[in-house]
């Protein structure tokens, strides 16, 4: 009798057991991210020297294990419909996280996995009724393989929201693609069904018409070709700064904060590329919206090399229309748009491609 109910209470352990698989487990991996983050934040906050701020900066929580925990949470069971939520999570999470091989060359961490959800995503969900945070979260992804499963949902789905909400998803898509005639075509043609079949729908307190007119504004000014708008504020120790007064200079214009997942390949990156190119006709400008003494203790350590303006209200991002962070765009010395997109290779390409056609500087 006693091997029977033995059994049977192994048995239910067992049924209960799946792996971890159930939106509790998920939503306790995301919230236990985000306290992570949000404890980080209020030590950088806190600390008061130099030593213990360049040793809580490097103490940033790294995404990848709870991206791991996630997974296994959610892999077995990409079917069902409950793992949209976590899903959504998961786009806006990922992408930046990145391993180096033994030859040094960096790749993304979960390729093989983004492989599969999106699979999943075009299998399974299509038309779910609960489609509508992951297309957010494709609308802000650096993977341009997104614009493709948005497409798709905008032409099939059968709410109209959805439709609409994909559709602005597929426009900022389309933004890293160009700016000929045929794709401004497509990007404009997203946005008058997004802003008539779901312009009411707010993604993250921001409504889909307000997102609708922001990307209407950088079709308008804020494209290659375009001269960049003038910036103008304070650097973190209070001294005017404009964007302007780097005139006859290539700038990299940087959106940026220390709370993105792949802060701290971008703070690298970038660091790298001016010293690569100091002494040139050359000027890396960051919008920050990190707090002031969080900005103050990256820039007084040293682990911030470059200029910045102390933007924590968000007013410099809101005047380029910022809405997926870092975002980068490339200037010639009249300020004119040469590229806007995630850092990264392409960005610095076009800076050097730029910088060979300046002409020298006094001090080369």
């Amino acid at each position: 009798m006693n091997r029977l109910r033995c059994l049977v209470l192994l048995s239910s352990l067992l049924l209960c057991t799946d792996g971890g698989a159930s939106p509790a487990e998920a939503q306790r991996i995301e919230k236990t991210y985000q306290a992570a983050m949000d404890k980080w934040s209020l030590e950088m906050r806190i600390a008061t020297s130099l030593e213990a701020q360049g040793k809580v900066w490097k103490s940033r929580p790294d995404a990848t294990p709870f991206a791991r925990q996630m997974w296994q949470a959610i892999s077995q069971s990409l079917d069902q419909e409950w793992t949209l939520g976590p899903a959504a999570w998961w786009i806006r999470t990922t992408p930046g996280l990145l391993a180096t091989d033994a030859n040094g060359n960096p790749s993304p961490v979960f390729a093989q996995e983004n492989d599969m959800l999106r699979k999943a995503l075009e299998t399974h969900h299509l038309k779910s009724p609960k489609l509508i945070p992951v297309c957010a979260a494709l609308g802000f992804s650096p993977d341009q393989r997104a614009l493709s499963l948005l497409d798709k949902i905008q032409a099939s789905h059968p709410d109209r929201k959805t439709q609409g909400v994909a559709a602005l998803g597929a426009a900022m898509q389309l933004r890293n693609l160009g700016d000929d005639s045929e794709i401004m075509r497509r990007r404009l043609n997203y946005l008058r069904k997004a802003i008539i079949d779901s312009s009411d729908v707010e993604l993250d307190g921001t409504s889909v018409a307000k997102l609708a007119e922001d990307e209407l504004y950088i079709i308008r000014f804020l494209t290659k070709g375009r001269i960049a708008p003038d910036l103008v504020g304070v650097d973190s120790a209070n001294r005017p700064l404009s964007l302007s007064s780097q005139q006859g200079k290539v700038i990299m214009l940087i959106f940026w904060n220390s709370n993105v997942a792949d802060a701290q390949r971008v703070v690298e990156i970038t660091s790298a590329l001016e010293k690569r190119h100091a002494n040139r006709p050359f000027a890396i400008m960051g919008v920050n919206n990190d707090t002031l003494e969080k900005l103050r203790a990256l820039q007084a350590d040293g682990t911030v090399p470059w200029t910045n303006f102390s933007d924590p209200e968000n007013r410099l991002a809101r005047e380029y229309r910022v809405g997926s962070w870092p975002v980068v765009y490339v200037l010639d010395g009249e300020r004119k748009i040469h590229y806007s997109g995630p850092p990264g290779s392409f960005a610095s390409l076009t800076a050097e491609a730029l910088l060979a056609e300046a002409k020298p500087s006094k001090t080369e």
